[in-house]
């Protein structure tokens, strides 16, 4: 597993999160209903309103960014959502996108929330894999995009996540 923290930004890391933005958008161009030439357009303000929701970075002790993930709730009677995960090729299988996950699903039961969606591209049979393995589940849900598919995770009473909430 790799050695690495997970942190929650601010919107004075508004220029790690546009590096790290954009370096998904390279890797993985059709993943994120966004483009690399839309997005290197944005001003910083953009970039600093975008830290409004829970976004969270992965990284090394050295501060090499790893990975990242956002928990978006766009209205709070909504189930918050993971969305924009990404880790970067050389962590992967390393246990960057579990400590990810793992921020988002604390931070939604420190909410309240009794569960957390996702989308998942089918075509990417790892992140399926890894999500399962997290304990989510596919829900059938529609999700707008070709080829991608709803998930959710619900705590269990006896979760680590809801010990802590409960703490």
């Amino acid at each position: 597993m790799s050695r690495c923290s997970v942190r929650l930004l601010t919107e004075e890391d508004w220029e790690v999160l546009r590096a790290v933005r954009l370096a998904m958008l390279l890797d993985a161009p059709g993943a994120y209903g966004s483009t690399y030439a839309r997005e290197v357009a944005f001003t910083e303000e953009t970039w600093r309103q975008r830290t409004g929701q829970a976004v969270f970075l992965a990284e090394r002790e050295d501060g090499l960014p790893l990975g990242t993930a956002t928990l978006l709730r766009l209205d709070p009677g909504d189930d918050p959502e993971i969305v924009a995960m990404w880790v970067a090729g050389h962590a992967r299988g390393t246990g960057v996108a579990d400590a990810l996950v793992d921020a988002c699903r604390d931070r939604a039961v420190a909410e309240g929330a009794e569960r957390v969606r996702m989308h998942v591209m089918l075509d990417n049979p790892r992140a399926v894999a890894c999500y399962t393995r997290l304990g989510f589940a596919f829900d059938g849900g529609a999700s707008g995009a070709d080829g991608c598919a709803c998930m959710h995770w619900r705590p269990s009473g006896d979760s680590a996540t809801m010990k802590a909430k409960n703490a």
